[in-house]
């Protein structure tokens, strides 16, 4: 007979691809009519952008557009020339279980981007990409909690107390916010815009109820040219704040929110030229946590019929460590030449390796500085360096470990002796996770009457506890209870004592 037991089901998202894919996209494009023959290129300014996702069969795609403005200066001409470019993208990552049900999380990163003149009127665009893609498949998973009436057949139950540290909810809302911005000049006229770029971040997220509350800023960086030629660099922050719904989350729940562009666009009000109105389409996609009290039937025998048990692991996931790990850098970019001033700074941020030392993970994140200065002729010239950050995290083997990166607030750079010295932050968001896996009953079913048999053994056994064996164990050979075993020998419930010899009544 079949013993009816109950049942927890646990409704969630299981991961089933983590990836960060690298690719580079080339475009060549003419020079527009309205634009002077290029005598050299001095910068590209590049905005990746999402443009959708779609979770396919075992296959998650990710859309975007590269948007850049490529700065150059004129034959015959001074000061620079902006020329806009747009390169679209697609990213594939094989993600196996995903269905068209399942949800995907996309970061795309611009890790560099570069233009070279082939001829007067001719450009050979090429930018380096990285992509983060997270899959998320739901699943319902049924836990066997316990026997439905374990009185009935004298039902010994062992079983296991903890909590499962899950995916709970995988969210997402697209939202679009205008601001305005008062252009600076350092003379009487509107300076001219000739590149923009935006860095959204979510500096706070919190679940109240079922409603996800987020917010942060979007960080404005402007590249100006003056009446007169000169360079100039502003910064503005732009901040938002967004409610999402995330029912079944709970109180407490942990959130993680990644916000995307999707498309902007910086347009001079009509006026006195200084008026810039800026509207950002963002992505907030949110990836919510929460610790589950879970309870696991791990074994189960009966007093009173012999009984067959099917059992197999269940893998349940626990937190050991959520951090933010901010790594202050200074570094010196040679030029080779000397540097009058320097008119901007930026940082691009790559993929994020691992590499285990001992008991500790080494994160690394590839980072990519630019530099635009003027030159002892004052004129524009850009540096490049990239270099590796890395910070250390404790994790033990078999630990998992998920990890992003931000660059928060501006890159300061001044002047040095044989270059440019430049210091920034490069923040690793960790969130180190360990599976451990539970024995778990699946079913069980009950056989013939213990009674059958009970004359063919005797009614109380004297032995001695084998090393490693436990109480559990030795009731479950005989049939009978701890309990029983425990007021036969006057022992309290704990470890059983070494060499003595223990009294073991059976069930009758």
């Amino acid at each position: 007979m079949e013993l009816e037991l109950e049942r927890d089901t646990i409704k969630g998202y299981r991961t089933v691809a983590e990836v960060t894919l690298c690719q580079e996209e080339t475009l060549e494009s003419i020079v527009p009519d309205a634009c002077p023959d290029i005598l050299r290129i001095v910068d590209v300014y590049g905005q990746a952008t999402l443009s959708g996702k779609q979770a396919r069969e075992d296959l998650a795609v990710v859309n975007g557009m590269v948007r850049v403005a490529i700065l150059y200066q004129p034959e015959g001409g001074s000061g620079l020339r902006r020329m806009e470019m747009g390169l679209p993208f697609t990213c594939q990552a094989e993600a196996p279980g995903l269905t068209d049900q399942g949800a995907v999380v996309a970061c795309p990163r611009l890790r560099g981007a570069e233009a070279r003149a082939l001829n007067p009127r001719k450009v050979l665009l090429r930018v380096d990409l990285a992509v983060d893609v997270t899959a998320c498949q739901p699943e319902e998973r049924a836990l066997c909690s316990g026997v439905a009436d374990p009185q009935e057949h004298g039902i010994c139950q062992q079983k296991w107390e903890g909590e499962d540290y899950q995916l709970c909810t995988v969210q997402e809302k697209p939202f679009t916010f205008t601001d305005q911005v008062r252009l600076q000049s350092n003379s009487g006229e509107a300076p001219q815009l000739l590149a923009s770029r935006v860095q959204p971040q979510c500096n706070e997220s919190k679940v109240i109820g079922t409603k996800l509350i987020f917010k942060g800023a979007v960080e404005l960086d402007l590249l100006l040219q003056e009446p007169g030629g000169g360079l100039t660099a502003g910064h503005e922050t732009l901040p938002f704040s967004q409610i999402v719904e995330v029912a079944g989350a709970g109180e407490g729940a942990d959130s993680q929110v990644l916000v995307e562009v999707s498309g902007y666009r910086c347009e001079i009000l009509p006026g006195d030229g200084r008026d810039l109105e800026v509207t950002v389409e963002l992505l907030g996609q949110a990836l919510v946590r929460c610790h589950r009290p879970v309870t696991l039937l791990q074994d189960l025998y009966s007093t009173a019929c012999l009984t067959d048990v099917e059992s197999r692991p269940r893998e349940l996931c626990r937190l050991l460590e959520q951090s933010v790990r901010p790594q202050v850098v200074r570094e010196l970019v040679e030029s080779g030449e000397m540097i009058r001033s320097v008119v901007d700074s930026r940082l691009a941020l790559g993929q994020v390796r691992q590499s285990r030392e001992g008991g500790e993970l080494v994160l690394t994140a590839d980072v990519a500085l630019t530099v635009l200065y003027l030159d002892e002729n004052e004129l524009p010239q850009c540096l490049q360096k990239s270099l590796p950050v890395s910070c250390r995290l404790e994790c033990p083997e078999g630990g998992r470990c998920t990890c992003f990166c931000l660059s928060p607030g501006e890159v300061f750079a001044t002047p040095a002796a044989g270059g440019v010295e430049a210091r920034f932050t490069v923040e690793f968001h960790c969130l180190t996770t360990a599976r451990q896996t539970v024995p778990a009953v699946e079913s069980a079913q009950l056989g013939e009457a213990r009674t059958a048999t009970a004359g063919e053994r005797p009614s109380v056994v004297l032995r001695l506890a084998t090393p490693g064996e436990g109480l559990w164990e030795i009731a479950k050979a005989y049939g009978t209870t701890t309990e029983q075993i425990l007021q036969a020998n006057e022992l309290e419930e704990g470890d059983l004592p070494t060499g003595r010899m223990l009294l073991i009544p059976s069930v009758r």
